[in-house]
């Protein structure tokens, strides 16, 4: 553990980043009333906040932590260590944000009724893949085109 993982407590910024992406979840659900505010906070500030908690905790922890990529073993070997657990549910946290605001965004813009989209949020924060092939497959039906057409 470097001398920076010493002094931070991975505990505390779990504590941390759960409601900090939590806020972002419910401006989500509620953007309909303040698109703009949900677009910039949810879609931006918090993704990018969590993304520089993550790089801190990679940081701190990562360069001491038994494991890696290679395989599987190595994967779970990784995720003993607090600090990297922590840094990959942050990573979770950030990136189904993301998405949760990319969709809510696009379907605002393709007009797919918000309704439809709360299902896809709830299975993106929970499920992240399984919210995100909802929605595509929404856009699928709800288009009759494939769901990346004229996005760049």
């Amino acid at each position: 553990m470097s001398r920076l993982g010493a002094k931070v407590d991975p505990h505390t910024l779990f504590q941390i980043a759960n409601p900090l992406a939590l806020a972002g979840w419910l401006l989500l659900a509620a953007a309909p009333l303040a698109p703009r505010l949900a677009d910039l906070v949810s879609g931006l500030v918090i993704p990018v906040a969590l993304s520089l908690l993550y790089a801190g905790a990679m940081l701190a922890f990562g360069a001491g932590a038994e494991g890696g990529f290679d395989s599987l073993q190595n994967v779970m070997l990784l995720f003993t260590s607090p600090g990297i657990a922590l840094a990959g549910w942050v990573h979770f946290l950030a990136f189904d944000l993301f998405i949760g605001a990319w969709q809510v965004r696009t379907a605002r813009r393709e007009g797919i009724v918000h309704l439809l989209v709360l299902p896809c949020l709830v299975l993106t924060f929970l499920l992240g893949p399984v919210g995100l092939l909802l929605f595509l497959a929404i856009r699928l039906v709800r288009n009759r085109s494939l769901p990346f057409r004229g996005e760049a």
